[in-house]
């Protein structure tokens, strides 16, 4: 996957292609993931940034085969606006996701809203498309937008992750929108669920994928503990936690560090573990 070329389409699955944009960072890892459902009508999953490059090759790999549907599991700014440009070249509905643009409290870790997304049908937990050979149902799975979902291939024993399992990295959950304790029950409901194989938007495929999602949980309960054991020395802002915590971090990540920190902060508050006072300092309750 670290030597992938940008733009190559790559078969995981008779089913499923993978074509890699240019857009790698220390958020998006070696970039947005645009996947291929099918072999003759095609679904296109997260078209991706608006980048010229990045339509060039999808329209390779599509390579004049009709596209049934843009599907879209969530509105950031690496993953839904090329799905309108595609739409004018493919005629294809978009459809997903609803629409969602916040201004947040920032600053922000992860790609801003797409403010310019329209979806021609928004999918709800449980909804179905369907293409020659394939099925893909929508998953909701809320926590790091509001608005998340998630592909379940069944043809496949996948699922397609988006941003909220990734093999490579735990996900960004960034208040206002992002919010912790659904992103904790949004895993917790993929438990059990028979995929076998994950296909995130960023990173290598998830082949243990139960696996995985448990770790994810434990890694998520430890912050969270943590956090009572910090300020049950002393009443602390994120800065100081996240310093605490978060020993030898990349600087370039310590806002979206913070940002997560808020987001346990903000759900323990709601069960009544922890309240905000003055400086912006928190203590336990």
């Amino acid at each position: 996957m670290a030597n992938e070329r940008v733009g190559a389409a790559v078969t995981l699955h008779p089913l499923v292609t993978r074509v890699l944009a240019g857009n790698a960072s220390p958020f998006t890892y070696t970039g947005t993931q645009t996947h291929l459902v099918g072999r003759d009508a095609l679904a296109v999953i997260d078209p991706g940034p608006d980048d010229a490059d990045h339509l060039a090759a999808l329209l390779a790999a599509i390579g004049g085969r009709p596209v049934a549907a843009m599907m879209v599991t969530h509105t950031h700014r690496d993953h839904s606006p090329l799905a309108a440009r595609l739409r004018d070249v493919t005629g294809a509905p978009v459809v997903g996701c609803a629409p969602l643009t916040m201004d947040d409290a920032g600053p922000r870790a992860d790609a801003a809203f797409d403010v310019d997304y329209r979806p021609d049908r928004v999918l709800n937990d449980g909804d179905v498309v369907e293409g020659d050979g394939w099925t893909l149902q929508a998953i909701a799975t809320p926590g790091h937008t509001s608005n998340h979902l998630a592909f379940s291939l069944p043809q496949a024993q996948a699922m397609f992750s988006g941003d909220h399992v990734m093999g490579w990295s735990t996900t960004i959950v960034s208040p206002p929108d992002g919010d912790m304790g659904d992103y904790m029950a949004s895993l917790e409901k993929l438990i059990g669920r028979e995929e076998r194989v994950y296909f995130p938007a960023h990173g290598d495929p998830v082949d243990n994928p139960q696996r995985l999602v448990r770790g994810m949980l434990g890694h998520r309960k430890q912050r969270e503990g943590q956090i009572l054991r910090l300020l049950a020395r002393a009443p602390a802002d994120t800065v100081t936690m996240v310093d605490a915590m978060y020993a030898g971090i990349d600087a370039r990540l310590k806002p979206a560090a913070q940002r997560s920190v808020l987001a346990h902060l903000f759900d323990l508050r709601r069960r009544g573990a922890v309240h905000e006072g003055e400086g912006a300092l928190w203590h336990v309750a």
